[in-house]
C-alpha cells in the first residue's frame, strides 16, 4: 500500500511529462499539471484547499527576484540583438574568413559569446542559423555538423550567461549568487567550448572538407523571402540583427558585452550588471547610429518585459506552483531514500544529483521544468544528508545548481523529444528549406552537450574535477554523510 501510494504521489510529474512529450506548451501543460497534482494532494494525502495554496504562493514566492531578473535580462536580449551588440560580435568572427573546415568552429564560437551576450539560446540559434546554415551552403560544408555546431553553441550562453533565465532560476532555486555560480564553472564551461571547438575541427579536417571562403553578405542575400517571414514571426529582432551584420556596425558596438562580463567577474550584482548593458548599449547606439530614436529604444525594453512576462514568468510561476505542491506531499521522498541508501560517499550522492536532474530533464521534455522540479530536490538531499562547514556546503550547492543548468540545457540537446530541439528544428527548416532537418540531425554531431554532460558527471563522481580550477567540490573528511557518522557513532 504504501509503495502505490508513492507511486500516485509522483503520477503529476507522469502526467507533466506526458503531456510535454505529446506536444502540449508548457503554458497548458503546467497547469493542467499543477490541477492535477492539487487533487491528489487533496484526495490520497489528504491536504487542505489552503495549505495547498499557500504552499504554491510561497513557492512562486522563492523565486521572485528571479522574475525581475529575467524581465530585465529578456529586454536586454531584446537591446543587444536591435542595437548592433550581436552584429558586431558577429562580423569580428566571420572577418578570420570562414571555409567548409572553420564554418562549424567559427559557428559554435559565435553562437557561444552570442548566447551570452544576449542571454537567449532561442534567440541566438534563431538569429544564427540563418548566416551559419547558408554560409556552409556556399562554402560547401556539412550541414548537420554545421547545424549541430550552432545548436550546441546556442546553449552555452544558456549554462554561464549572466542573463540567461536557466543560469538565473538554477542559482536561486539553489540559493546561491549568480557570479559565484559562474566563478565556480567557468573554467569548466570554457573547456567544454574548447575541446568541443578543436573535435568540430578535427572531424571536419577528417570529412575532408574543402577550404573555398565565404562571407557573410552574400549568404544573407541568398535567404529566400519566405524564410524572411517566418524569422519575422519567430523572432523580429533577429532580422534587424542580420541586417546590421549584413550592412555592418562598428566594432564597439561589441563594449557593452564587456562591460556586463567585467561586471558579472567583478562580483556586482545582476540587477545592476543588466542595467549597465543596457545604458551603455543606449549610448554607443546613438554614437554609432543604431539608436536613432529613445521612443523605440524603450519600446525595446517594453517588448523584452513582455516576452518574459507574457511566457517565461507565468510559465515558471505555474511551474513553481506545481514543484510546492508536490514538495508539500512530500512526494520525491523515495527518490531521496534511494539515492541516500545507494550513496556510499558525498561525490556518489552529487553524482546521483547529476544523474537525477538529466532524468529530470529527459522525463518532463523542459529543462526549466526540471530545475524548479528537480532543483528542491537535489539541494534537500544535501541539506539533510550532508554535514560540513558552511563553505563547503556552499561549494556542494553551487555544483548542485551547474548540474540543474548544465544537464537541463546541454541535456536537452540529447533528447529528442525535448522544447529546445522542436524549436531549433522549426527555425533550420524555416530557414533552410533546401533539407527536411530532423531530431537526430542535430543530436548526432552535437559534440559540445555530449563533452558537457558526460564530463560533468565523470569529473564528479572520480573527483578529477579537482585538476579544474574553482571546480573541486569538497571530499571526506571536510564534508561527511550523516549516515556514514551514525554508522562510525559519531
Amino acid at each position: 500500500m504504501e509503495f502505490l501510494l508513492a507511486l500516485i504521489k509522483l503520477s503529476p510529474v507522469a502526467v507533466l511529462a506526458g503531456l510535454m512529450i505529446g506536444g502540449f506548451d508548457a503554458l497548458i501543460a503546467a497547469p493542467i499539471a499543477t490541477v492535477y497534482a492539487a487533487f491528489i494532494s487533496t484526495v490520497f494525502c489528504k491536504k487542505k484547499i489552503n495549505d495547498i495554496m499557500d504552499s504554491c504562493v510561497n513557492s512562486a514566492r522563492e523565486m521572485q527576484i528571479a522574475f525581475f531578473i529575467l524581465m530585465v535580462a529578456y529586454a536586454m536580449a531584446e537591446v543587444f540583438m536591435s542595437t548592433g551588440v550581436g552584429a558586431s560580435i558577429i562580423n569580428m568572427s566571420l572577418n578570420v574568413g570562414l571555409t567548409a573546415r572553420s564554418v562549424a568552429v567559427v559557428g559554435i564560437i559565435v553562437t557561444s559569446i552570442l548566447s551570452i551576450a544576449t542571454g537567449t539560446s532561442w534567440g541566438t540559434f534563431a538569429a544564427c542559423a540563418p548566416i551559419f546554415l547558408w554560409l556552409n551552403h556556399i562554402v560547401g560544408g556539412n550541414i548537420t555538423l554545421t547545424l549541430a555546431a550552432i545548436a550546441g553553441g546556442a546553449c552555452f550562453g544558456d549554462n554561464i550567461g549572466l542573463i540567461s533565465d536557466t543560469t538565473i532560476v538554477s542559482s536561486a532555486m539553489q540559493q546561491v549568487e549568480v557570479s559565484k555560480r559562474i566563478r565556480h564553472q567557468g573554467f569548466w564551461s570554457l573547456g567544454v567550448l574548447v575541446t568541443a571547438a578543436l573535435t568540430f575541427y578535427i572531424v571536419s579536417v577528417a570529412m575532408g572538407l574543402p577550404t573555398t571562403i565565404g562571407n557573410a553578405g552574400e549568404a544573407i542575400s541568398q535567404i529566400p523571402a519566405e524564410a524572411w517571414a517566418s524569422l519575422k514571426e519567430q523572432r523580429p529582432s533577429s532580422v534587424t540583427l542580420l541586417n546590421q551584420v549584413k550592412n555592418g556596425v562598428p566594432y564597439y558596438m561589441a563594449i557593452p558585452l564587456v562591460i556586463v562580463l567585467v561586471a558579472a567577474f567583478r562580483g556586482v550584482t545582476t540587477l545592476l550588471c543588466l542595467f549597465l548593458g543596457i545604458a551603455s548599449a543606449y549610448g554607443l547606439g546613438l554614437v554609432a547610429g543604431t539608436v536613432t530614436d529613445s521612443h523605440a529604444f524603450l519600446n525595446l525594453i517594453k517588448s523584452g518585459f513582455a516576452d518574459a512576462g507574457s511566457w517565461v514568468v507565468v510559465m515558471m510561476m505555474w511551474v513553481a506552483a506545481f514543484s510546492g505542491i508536490m514538495r508539500t506531499m512530500d512526494s520525491f521522498r523515495p527518490i531521496s531514500k534511494l539515492v541516500v541508501k545507494i550513496s556510499k560517499s558525498v561525490k556518489q550522492l552529487m553524482f546521483y544529483n547529476g544523474v537525477l536532474s538529466i532524468a529530470g530533464n529527459a522525463a518532463l521534455a523542459d529543462e526549466m521544468a526540471q530545475i524548479v522540479t528537480i532543483g528542491p530536490i537535489i539541494r534537500e538531499l544535501v541539506d539533510k544528508n550532508v554535514e560540513g562547514s558552511p563553505e563547503n556546503i556552499a561549494i556542494l550547492k553551487l555544483r548542485n545548481a551547474t548540474f540543474s543548468d548544465a544537464l537541463g540545457v546541454f541535456g536537452s540537446q540529447l533528447i529528442p523529444w525535448h522544447v529546445y530541439i522542436g524549436f531549433y528544428l522549426g527555425i533550420a527548416n524555416a530557414v533552410y528549406p533546401l533539407q527536411k532537418f530532423v531530431a537526430t540531425d542535430i543530436i548526432k554531431y552535437n559534440f559540445m552537450a555530449f563533452i558537457a554532460v558526460g564530463s560533468i558527471l565523470l569529473l564528479t563522481i572520480t573527483g578529477l574535477d579537482r585538476f579544474i580550477p574553482n571546480f573541486k567540490i569538497p571530499a571526506e573528511p571536510d564534508v561527511v554523510l550523516k549516515t556514514k557518522n551514525k554508522e562510525e557513532g559519531v
